[in-house]
């Protein structure tokens, strides 16, 4: 059979485009490296829409839930989006407020009593004769409150010049904030016309698509978008298990900061398996303030409730959300980990289980070959 005109078009031109791409492998990174920076706002707020729709469906199947006047009827969407926008704004801003005025108050109270718990350190191993009598004559001529104060000194005001360290300080400050505007901004955008935005895309899939490719790419879209949306609610309930479980458990022990570190653990926790020992170390870290064996008997506390919710209330909670099993959402976090950090912890879950419904419903349609 001859190929038509377009079909040997279309293969010269993808050739031709590959040959490019080779020849200018560096430069054609380099231009993408360039896209992907400028469009980086952007890709934030695709994010930060995606994960404030799911908060904003919410509440649009509770709110407005009857067909309301029309004049209430324009006001459903702005509202559901500005309570979704609230409830996140209002749980960071309550973590930070219990965490960050006790983690202030903790490294000043350090900075404080570090001289003489130095001092009576020395005064406990010139008793015992562990070490020799110059070594202690040394470490108890150390001025440490001096050198405390010139570490400060530096990280405040930097090594080089005060001005370029200012100005660069100050950019990277500004840069920040106007990526950050600009991302809730094109967020607020894509929420408020994500039906109109979905049926574009539907019909362009539509135009350049084959009817049998077109319901396949809409097939596995539907299911990673029904796994990251269940990956988000699963995770969510697993960290707020996980900081009720560490607060019931350091009120059991007697331990200090309680609510505190409860919250903190919640909060991390979304960072799956790493982000219990972030907020532990953190906890011990406070902790150690008020008295040393307590932080030893919370660092055992948190070893036993991490094994806990890593083998038992993680696998069960977000993996039965999702319809994963256990051993699978254990082994998607460990490659995802290993080949991408804490990114890839965060995108192997959903996109283990896309992949494991989606070569489940295949193989339930598909006939069984002879002898299996």
């Amino acid at each position: 059979m001859t190929p038509d005109r377009k079909t040997c078009f279309r293969v010269g031109a993808s050739l031709f485009a590959l040959y490019l791409a080779i020849l200018y492998w560096p430069t054609a990174v380099r231009l993408l490296g360039e896209l992907l920076g400028a469009a980086f706002p952007l890709i934030i707020g695709c994010v930060v829409a995606y994960l404030v729709n799911i908060l904003m469906g919410f509440y649009e199947r509770h709110w407005f839930v009857k067909k309301p006047k029309e004049k209430l009827a324009r006001l459903r969407r702005p509202c559901c989006m500005l309570a979704a926008f609230a409830t996140l704004t209002a749980v960071v801003l309550l973590v930070l407020r219990l965490v960050v005025p006790e983690l202030t108050l903790c490294v000043q109270l350090i900075f404080a009593e570090l001289p003489d718990a130095v001092r009576a350190l020395a005064a406990w191993l010139d008793r015992g004769h562990l070490v020799p009598a110059e070594w202690i004559e040394s470490l108890s001529s150390i001025d440490l409150r001096e050198h405390l104060e010139t570490m400060l000194k530096a990280l405040t005001t930097g090594v080089g010049s005060v001005m370029g360290t200012a100005i660069s300080a100050v950019s990277s400050a500004v840069s920040g904030v106007v990526t950050a505007v600009l991302a809730v901004i094109f967020a607020i955008y894509l929420l408020l016309g994500k039906e109109t935005l979905g049926a574009q895309c539907d019909r362009l899939l539509r135009r350049y698509l084959s009817r049998p490719v077109y319901d396949k790419t809409r097939y596995v879209l539907s299911v990673m978008d029904d796994s990251f949306h269940r990956y988000i609610v699963g995770q969510c309930t697993e960290a707020v298990i996980l900081g009720v479980l560490c607060t019931l458990g350091m009120w059991v022990l007697g331990l200090p900061y309680a609510t505190m570190t409860g919250a903190l653990m919640a909060f991390t926790a979304l960072i799956p398996v790493a982000g219990a020992y972030i907020g532990g170390g953190i906890g011990a870290f406070m902790i150690m303030t008020v008295s040393p064996m307590e932080a030893v008997v919370f660092l055992l506390f948190i070893v036993v409730l991490q094994q806990v919710e890593g083998n038992l209330i993680y696998p069960r909670v977000v993996g039965s959300s999702m319809g994963l099993p256990a051993i699978w959402v254990l082994a998607a976090v460990t490659v995802g980990g290993g080949m991408m950090g804490i990114l890839g912890m965060l995108l192997g879950v959903p996109l283990a289980a896309t992949l494991y419904r989606l070569l489940r419903e295949d193989i339930r349609r598909g006939p069984m070959r002879a002898g299996l």
